[in-house]
């Protein structure tokens, strides 16, 4: 029996209070207080020029392929370590995924390999700050400024982390987050896009409101408003952005609570680990950690199985993460066949220990302690 779960979604008392008063307020489609509440926090309070809430990161990253206009033979640079939604949103605008692989010692992007990747077709680079780590963004910047390709940072997981003192979403042109249930900041499901180039303002507007100049109008821009590009219906209701906002409210206690548990783990396996040749998280320099996961690197695909059925068996879920995206059912055949090796290692070893703001850190540690070859 599981007792204690990989995941468990933080309430901080104020959700369903906002809720009723968005309800009562007669305001509940999309673009309401709460969204201008929650887009205003996030430009305050770490500089991201304009932001627009969404129903789900996959929708935030779905706007940038409209953006940047990506179209059947265009080329996106992407890891293949990474959720599905970072390639697929690029894919059906009908973009080539050119996969890169990671660094060996963490699963982020190789900024090194990026350039070996460029051809006169690519037309972006799509970087993922897994664990809430940072990319090498001064390499991956230059590179990009350089070859004139767009860069959008997929921050799903980095909500108050940073780059050399720099906040992750505000470095690349465009970044998008995620408040899926399993992040550190919670709607349920929900994202929101960042523009950071200013080419790019007016137009997510129109495409976040199904395509239509609606916000002008609403702003008394315009004397009516109409059909006048590409777009969907990618903003949330008032509910979400509710629940959101009591979740902001009380980001800094949440990201305090869960570094607390991360540097638990961090100190207390570090011995064990070393005994049983398990790589404990490595941090690049430049980068922050917010606390998203505490992961592990297991030598073999054997040990962590081993490890993953132990805590089990002590009631704890830990779980494995990404399978490489190069080796899906759905791309492998359009892969170009590189081996990207430091991604295949992460997906047969990487092993993620429970992580939320109530969690029992002792216990957890306890029954990993435990187990050993």
């Amino acid at each position: 029996m599981i007792k204690i779960p990989f995941n468990k979604p933080y309430l901080t008392g104020k959700e369903t209070q906002y809720i009723e008063d968005a309800v009562k307020s007669g305001k509940i489609s999309g673009n309401g207080q709460y969204t201008k509440r929650c887009q205003t926090f996030f430009e305050e309070k770490f500089g991201f020029k304009k932001t627009l809430l969404t129903t789900s990161c996959t929708d935030a990253l779905e706007m940038c392929a409209i953006l940047a206009n990506i179209r059947q033979g265009d080329e996106v640079i992407v890891p293949s370590y990474t959720f599905v939604s970072t390639a697929l949103a690029f894919v059906r605008q009908g973009a080539k995924i050119v996969f890169a692989d990671s660094y060996g010692t963490h699963p982020n992007i190789d900024a090194g390999l990026i350039e070996g990747l460029i051809s006169e077709k690519t037309k972006m680079i799509v970087v993922v700050h897994y664990a809430g780590m940072a990319c090498d963004m001064g390499t991956i910047m230059e590179l990009a400024k350089r070859h004139d390709l767009i860069v959008v940072e997929d921050a799903a997981q980095a909500v108050c982390s940073y780059y050399e003192g720099i906040p992750l979403g505000s470095i690349g042109h465009m970044a998008t987050f995620s408040f899926h249930e399993t992040k550190n900041i919670i709607s349920g499901e929900g994202g929101m896009l960042v523009i950071n180039d200013d080419r790019f303002i007016d137009r997510a507007e129109v495409i976040w409101e199904k395509g239509t100049n609606r916000a002008q109008f609403f702003r008394g821009q315009v004397d009516k408003y109409t059909w006048v590009d590409l777009g969907s219906s990618f903003l949330p209701s008032e509910i979400i952005s509710a629940f959101l906002w009591a979740q902001l409210e009380n980001i800094e206690d949440i990201q305090s609570k869960r570094l607390r548990h991360w540097r638990y783990f961090n100190e207390n396996l570090q011995d064990w680990a070393d005994n049983n040749e398990i790589q404990l998280m490595h941090i690049p320099e430049y980068a922050t950690n917010n606390a998203h996961m505490f992961y592990l690197v297991c030598r073999s695909g054997a040990q962590r199985s081993k490890l993953i059925d132990h805590l089990k068996t002590e009631g704890v879920l830990a779980v494995f993460h990404y399978l490489s995206l190069h080796n899906s059912p759905f791309y492998k055949n359009m892969h170009d066949g590189r081996e990207l090796a430091n991604s295949d290692r992460f997906t047969d070893c990487l092993l993620r220990l429970p992580m939320y703001y109530e969690l029992d850190v002792e216990t957890v540690d306890e029954k990993v302690l435990e187990h050993g070859d």
